[in-house]
């Protein structure tokens, strides 16, 4: 391997130093690996970047803690750096992009969360239909208040989902919703059918399925074909009983065309896991309003998640070592 630099410089969080190297002393084939970790005003010596969890910790794409921002602005200046890995599924941060445009490869951990985020998603439908988020308020209130009358919760089993995206999230979440005897339909980004889908259509089809939707759930990546995809139009073809489900991108949707509709009843609900600015603003109508359930975008926190990300920078570190393709890599 007379391309590789030996020892391999891998930067990463001294909370990763340790999980990472017991994971390198099980593969035989891996040759040598120091870490690294940034220092202020020194410039990093390093080839390869993992950046777990621990890193981005509060952070957001719109708000970036000094702890976060030491670790970005080391790799925005290192000069050997040629591979970056991240924990998340996306890659839609500045740092990567701006990483990936000057001929860095980035790679994502899509997949080690998939199932977590279905879990979210499958929570947000059964809790907005069983009316959930009025009987958490009413407790609050110590209030005795029956699903009756015009708060009786609908049948799940025969209403229609249409679900955005169909990675392994998305596939998760249509067999659960199935499961329970709901119908689904599809958007993605081909219209080639999708088995036991009433209908798919490519992204841009969208607006066809909503007029007949209950469940509007979005769980898709932000691309230049599904930003701003649910937007006042779209909005308006959904029925006035329909509710949302949001475990994609906050700028899937637009916000404020969203927010109008609830406040007016035009939606029923939402659980919403992202926004257009996170965190959200304290000053956001959401926070407040009936029937939405809000999260601050943790549809894929999990005590797992780690491990999982572990093995699949383990695996590619293997790949990168012997010139191999690598997993999850960032084409656009």
């Amino acid at each position: 391997m007379p391309h590789i630099a030996m020892p391999l410089r891998v930067m990463c969080s001294p909370a990763a130093a340790g999980p990472l190297r017991q994971a390198l002393e099980k593969r035989t084939a891996l040759p040598e690996v120091e870490f690294v970790h940034p220092q202020p005003g020194v410039p990093l010596a390093a080839e390869i970047a993992f950046i777990s969890r621990d890193i981005t910790g509060r952070s957001t794409k719109f708000e970036v803690t000094p702890e976060t921002a030491l670790y970005y602005e080391a790799m925005r200046h290192a000069p050997d750096l040629r591979w970056v890995h991240v924990h998340s599924a996306g890659a839609d941060r500045e740092i990567y992009q701006s990483l990936h445009a000057r001929g860095v490869t980035i790679t994502t951990s899509q997949g080690a969360s998939d199932h977590v985020v279905a879990h979210t998603a499958l929570a947000g439908v059964l809790a907005l239909a069983r009316r959930l988020p009025l009987l958490a308020d009413a407790q609050r209130r110590h209030a005795w208040r029956p699903l009756l009358g015009e708060l009786q919760p609908r049948d799940l089993a025969g209403q229609h989902a249409v679900i955005v995206g169909w990675g392994g999230i998305g596939q998760r979440i249509g067999a659960w919703l199935r499961m329970l005897g709901l119908e689904i339909s599809v958007a993605r980004y081909s219209s080639t059918p999708v088995e036991h889908a009433r209908c798919t259509v490519a992204y841009g089809g969208l607006a066809s399925l909503l007029p007949q939707a209950d469940w509007l759930i979005l769980a898709c990546p932000l691309t230049d074909a599904t930003r701003g995809l649910v937007d006042a139009a779209a909005l308006d073809a959904l029925p006035a009983h329909a509710m949302i489900v949001n475990v994609a991108r906050g700028h899937v949707v637009d916000e404020a065309a969203l927010v109008e509709r609830l406040a007016r009843g035009r939606l029923a609900g939402a659980c919403l896991d992202v926004f257009q600015h996170e965190p959200l603003p304290p000053e956001s109508p959401l926070w407040s309003m009936e029937n939405i359930i809000v999260m601050p975008h943790s549809a894929g926190f999990s005590d797992g998640n780690a491990a999982r990300v572990l093995e699949i920078f383990v695996d590619n570190l293997s790949r990168w070592a012997a010139g191999q393709p690598l997993r999850n890599r960032l084409v656009t």
